[in-house]
């Protein structure tokens, strides 16, 4: 299974799980819910931070935050 850590630049997917037990508490918090759809739009020049589109805001995220959310890519 991917994780969002693994998406490429325009890529959209669907949120399924989390890794982290007390980052996904964060995280749904802040709108990212199991099915909730999510894109990458951006990432720093060195990779980290990355800047996803959730729930029709950009949310910022470290890498390793991002690797603890399980997707399905969008066919």
């Amino acid at each position: 299974m991917l994780s969002l850590a693994d998406l490429k630049i325009g890529q959209k997917a669907f949120v399924k799980s989390f890794t982290n037990e007390l980052l996904s508490t964060k995280l749904i918090e802040m709108g990212c819910m199991p099915g909730e759809a999510i894109a990458l739009s951006k990432t720093a020049p060195f990779g980290c931070p990355l800047a996803i589109t959730i729930a029709g805001y950009e949310l910022s995220l470290r890498r390793e935050e991002a690797a603890s959310v399980m997707i399905e890519l969008v066919a």
